[in-house]
């Protein structure tokens, strides 16, 4: 077993220099089942290197040499708007990455690829796929291009609408079973554990294995990954504490609304002149307290 750092605080250290853009080819080549070769990385949320930024959410945005737009990101932490909040993320390429005056045609194609460490909506699988889809509501027959589309856009390496607008990949680590069938589960088995078994054979895993090791961290590096990791700690237990006070919160609510409740059928069986035995049979308060409930004001 092979330990290595994690693969958010890779990509803000490690994954940004060109001679390493073959560990990120080889992972995108895995999941995307076809080559992919990086030209550039572009401008993306998280390239600030301030101590102030989050741990919660790391991403990093890559352009391919077929000019497809990539967006990787890491989310350690849940949030409820998730869904909204990737497709800000690929409405904002979308729009960020035309000119004006340019045809629509030069709407880049964006890849939106989503690292959870949480789980994400109800489902069994690790790995899921979004895409737009157009059917027919009465046939139920997906809509294809013409033969004039065909034409139109062979030089987009388009075949069909889907390819047109923003794919979605939602890698959700803990539904991974460590079970390998293939390359990609060799990459998600890394992104979960942290590791590289022996035998790994997948694209980029080899230099993944020698530029991401810890044991091979300089130590400055060292000294920063272990500030990172303190602080990714100290992020997910402030977090678990504000859970808590809030489980609290509702549970002192709700024993009070409770309490009051009693109170009011408690009350209510006076004003009809329960003997003051058998409210307290029913609500389970003590005669003493029913009979305060009786005075003016509960005095």
């Amino acid at each position: 077993m092979h330990k290595i750092v994690r693969f958010d605080w890779a990509i803000k250290n490690i994954l940004r220099q060109k001679a390493n853009f073959v560990i990120l080819e080889g992972f995108l080549s895995e999941l995307l089942q076809e080559p992919i070769h990086i030209h550039s990385l572009l401008e993306s949320e998280s390239n600030s290197e301030q101590n102030t930024d989050k741990f919660n959410r790391v991403d990093l945005l890559v352009e391919t040499q077929k000019k497809q737009k990539i967006i990787i990101e890491v989310q350690t932490a849940s949030e409820w708007d998730y869904w909204h909040r990737i497709l800000f993320g690929t409405s904002k390429v979308v729009t960020e990455y035309i000119e004006k005056g340019q045809p629509y045609s030069a709407i880049p194609k964006v890849i939106s690829v989503s690292i959870l460490l949480f789980n994400l909506g109800q489902g069994t699988d690790y790995l899921y796929k979004g895409e737009t889809e157009f059917k027919g509501l009465r046939t139920q027959e997906s809509l294809a291009f013409s033969e004039s589309d065909k034409k139109s856009y062979l030089n987009f390496d388009y075949h069909r609408p889907q390819d047109i607008y923003p794919t979605y990949y939602l890698i959700q680590l803990k539904r991974f079973k460590n079970i390998i069938q293939n390359g990609f589960d060799e990459w998600v088995y890394l992104l979960k554990n942290e590791a590289i078994q022996e035998g790994f054979k997948a694209k980029g895993i080899d230099v993944a294995k020698k530029r991401m090791d810890v044991l091979q961290l300089s130590e400055q590096d060292r000294r920063a990954y272990d500030r990172y990791m303190e602080n990714l700690s100290l992020e997910a237990s402030l977090i678990q504490t504000r859970e808590v006070e809030l489980a609290t919160a509702q549970a002192l609510a709700m024993e009070k609304g409770k309490a009051e409740g009693i109170k009011e059928v408690a009350l209510r069986m006076l004003s009809q002149h329960i003997a003051v035995n058998v409210i307290a049979d029913v609500t389970g308060l003590k005669e003493e307290d029913i009979v305060a409930l009786k005075q003016p004001d509960g005095e």
